[in-house]
């Protein structure tokens, strides 16, 4: 039922969603008290809001409330840019912050916790990317808005890495036990991936520029997030295959090659090792005999860095 201050005065509960509604609206407080999330709970006109908040010696009800939306969406970018440090860094945090508060624009906070405020940040400025060349750039060829959209990519993946499900407390599958699987059984073997294992491919040298840049703010150099002399040339144009998991809480990140992302990405889709080996070789051109050595070294690897679960064998 909807309450009409004018006849009968709300109850907190009414007046705490009613104000949640006008000072979260993504076009302002007037659009707010417009909105139909305010007018199902408190109905009412713009220039009726003194009956619900009381204006000050200084200060209207209108540009009260406005106090409380600026510090609202004030928190929003600061979380999303505690989200994204590294890509604050790279274009500044004023280019940033405008960044952001467009995509808060089409993409508000819907969830109790802000968690989730940055799912869909990466894929925003994937769909608002400027349709324009960058000079002496050929039209195939990504530019320095590729570059940023993958940076972003990259933050976000290592967030959901790190507050995803992961395998503390659990038993893995060890270098020991990969080298116990019969080898006339490894072509139909299954090795389940870790849940938190991501698999990235980028246009850009990206995670080597995100090292460089979080070892430029570990030496002092990063209390200020626009110090151009703190932040890495972008990167230039080059494939490059990262593994992102987690262990023992902590969030790492490997670098691989194209044949080993070709396995690794096969396995994870639920192939056999065989499948997986065969996408390595399609991947490669390495002479068979040195990919076979290096399977054994992979392998290995992979699970002392609690990539794989478990073994299935048919």
């Amino acid at each position: 039922m909807t309450n009409d201050p004018t006849d009968n005065p709300p109850d907190l509960n009414a007046v705490q969603r009613w104000f949640q509604a006008v000072i979260t609206h993504p076009a302002g407080v007037d659009s707010g008290v417009e909105s139909d999330d305010a007018q199902r709970v408190i109905r009412m006109k713009r220039d009726e809001l003194e009956q619900i908040v009381t204006r000050s010696e200084k200060l209207t009800a209108a540009e009260r409330l406005g106090v409380y939306a600026n510090a609202y969406y004030a928190r929003l970018l600061e979380c999303l840019g505690e989200s994204f440090p590294m890509l604050r860094r790279a274009i500044g945090r004023d280019a940033f912050d405008g960044f952001a508060f467009e995509y808060l624009q089409h993409h508000p906070s819907q969830s109790y916790t802000l968690d989730r405020l940055a799912d869909a940040f990466p894929r925003f400025l994937a769909e608002t990317r400027p349709d324009l060349d960058d000079a002496g750039r050929a039209p195939d060829e990504p530019g320095f808005a590729d570059f940023l959209i993958e940076l972003a990519t990259l933050e976000l993946t290592i967030a959901e890495v790190f507050d995803g499900p992961g395998v503390e407390g659990r038993a893995v599958l060890d270098a020991a036990a990969v080298r116990a699987i019969p080898t006339e059984r490894w072509p139909d073997a299954r090795l389940i991936t870790s849940p938190c294992l991501r698999l990235l491919r980028f246009r850009h040298l990206v995670n080597a520029w995100y090292t460089d840049a979080r070892a430029a703010c570990d030496d002092g150099r990063g209390d200020d997030h626009d110090a151009a002399d703190a932040t890495p040339e972008p990167p230039t144009v080059a494939d490059e295959y990262v593994a992102i998991a987690r262990r023992d809480y902590v969030v790492r990140r490997l670098t691989l090659i194209a044949p080993q992302h070709a396995l690794l990405d096969t396995l994870q889709r639920g192939g056999t090792v065989g499948d997986a080996i065969a996408a390595a070789v399609d991947a490669t051109d390495m002479p068979d005999s040195d990919l076979a050595k290096s399977l054994q070294h992979w392998f290995a690897e992979w699970a002392e860095a609690q990539l794989f679960e478990r073994v299935e064998l048919d």
